[in-house]
């Protein structure tokens, strides 16, 4: 996916629900603080969308544009209208997103996690293609284990969860120097 068809769904979002803020969480929110990012982020043509104000309208989205829709067909790339409770984020996740709202939005606005806050989620989601996903931040640079590893305390889930979530971030980071990265511990 690329940023303008990020654009396109958020357009597309407003035009269907009458909203005017949305709030993009999943891989694909990486195109707001980074717009080009390096090719194996891009990859997914899903768009995790919910209005910002009114999420309970997410099935509209879902609906219209979503998977199996004719947006999808037409274009190759879909929303899946989620919810809040979808993501897993640290306290103060609202005051670092990345704001997206231009001519192709329509003046609509998509509020976009910043890079650590997704790490954080994916991390705390914890599926296969989440751990690769968190590695492929660390490994291009996008995310330090210092920035990461700071806000795990900040993370709405419990002691022993905050314990698994620090030792994995450790072991991908161990994982990725064992492979030849320059990945620093700090």
């Amino acid at each position: 996916m690329t940023r303008e068809e990020l654009e396109h769904v958020i357009r597309a979002s407003a035009e269907i629900t009458g909203q005017y803020e949305f709030v993009i969480v999943g891989s694909q929110s990486i195109l707001g603080s980074v717009p080009r990012p390096a090719e194996v982020f891009t990859v997914s043509m899903e768009v995790d969308i919910y209005p910002k104000e009114a999420p309970e309208l997410a099935d509209k989205i879902d609906g219209a544009i979503g998977e199996g829709s004719q947006f999808q067909a037409t274009h190759g790339y879909y929303a899946q209208g989620v919810g809040p409770e979808t993501a897993t984020l640290p306290e103060g996740w609202q005051s670092r997103v990345h704001r997206v709202q231009n001519t192709n939005t329509n003046g609509r606005v998509g509020y976009c996690l910043d890079v650590i806050d997704l790490f954080l989620s994916k991390a705390a989601a914890g599926r296969e293609k989440d751990r690769k996903f968190c590695m492929a931040l660390l490994e291009h640079g996008y995310v330090t284990m210092a920035q990461v590893l700071a806000l795990v305390p900040t993370m709405p889930i419990d002691d022993q969860s905050r314990r698994r979530l620090r030792a994995a971030i450790r072991r991908w980071a161990k994982a990725l120097r064992e492979a030849g990265h320059d990945i620093p511990d700090t």
